[in-house]
């Protein structure tokens, strides 16, 4: 049996004994700086990665490194309090595993959220971008034999992000009045952020957002045939090359901090329609 499998199997098996019969229907993973809304998560279970097989520490600033169970808009949700990236060395099956343990466990919708930086000029630090498409220059966490168990040799990535879920999403922000932004996201390896050349090409190409992380971890989701939503919280903006300016990480989590909470009312609200 194909051994990224087995590490799932692995971790699914731990994972349902620590649940105690609760079945998840929604996956969110919590980017950099965004896990407070776990704390929004009602009757919550938490695992560390560290306690699961096959799970490594998360290093990521921001990133806690835990599962947290339980309630959320009246369904049962299954929350990754931070994620694992390319750019910290394990390769890429490591940040595809726990979205092939999540799928194991029984999800038929992923959210995944992330801190971004934005090419797009109209763009403003704070803002949230709906992700509706994407463009991956990270490998592809399919690339191998096929995991026949979990999905096709050749998934189709027309609407990586669900229409119907972007739909409601847009409906729900005017609703709440919480304005969002619609956009293409970038993934890269990290772990330099961009270089002004960098932004300007990545813009040239069609993106909008740059970060790196989310294309794997939607990819996997989608060759399992997993709905997906994507939301960006812009924290940096680009900058021309003779600009006096640093990009600087601790600043990236505050501002993904400050936006958290709107983000955590449209998740919850659309979490209450599925």
């Amino acid at each position: 049996m194909d051994e990224r499998l087995n590490l799932a199997q692995a971790a699914a098996a731990f994972m349902r004994k620590r649940l105690d019969g609760r079945q998840p229907l929604i996956g969110i993973i919590l980017g950099s700086g965004l896990g407070k809304l776990a704390e929004d998560i009602k009757d919550r279970i938490t695992v560390p990665y560290t306690d699961i097989p096959g799970f490594p520490r998360a290093t990521a600033i921001g990133h806690k490194g835990n599962f947290i169970s339980g309630t959320l808009g009246s369904k049962q949700v299954l929350a990754m309090q931070g994620r694992y990236h390319y750019y910290e060395g394990y390769g890429i099956d490591i940040p595809a595993l726990p979205i092939r343990t999540m799928i194991l466990l029984g999800i038929r919708y992923l959210f995944v959220s992330n801190a971004a930086g934005s090419m797009n000029k109209d763009y403003h630090i704070g803002d949230l971008m709906l992700i509706r498409d994407h463009i991956n220059m990270l490998p592809n966490p399919l690339i191998g034999p096929n995991i026949d168990e979990l999905g096709p040799r050749f998934p189709d990535m027309t609407s990586p992000y669900d229409l119907g879920l972007q739909k409601k999403m847009l409906k729900i922000s005017e609703g709440l009045e919480i304005p969002i932004r619609k956009g293409v996201y970038v993934a890269t390896q990290g772990p330099c952020y961009e270089t002004p050349a960098e932004y300007a090409f990545f813009r040239y190409i069609g993106g909008d957002a740059v970060g790196m992380s989310v294309c794997p971890e939607v990819t996997v989701a989608r060759h399992a045939g997993v709905k997906v939503l994507g939301m960006s919280v812009i924290t940096d903006v680009a900058h021309e090359a003779e600009d006096d300016y640093i990009t600087d990480e601790n600043e990236i989590v505050r501002q993904a901090d400050a936006a958290s909470r709107k983000m955590s009312k449209l998740f919850k609200e659309l979490i209450t329609t599925l």
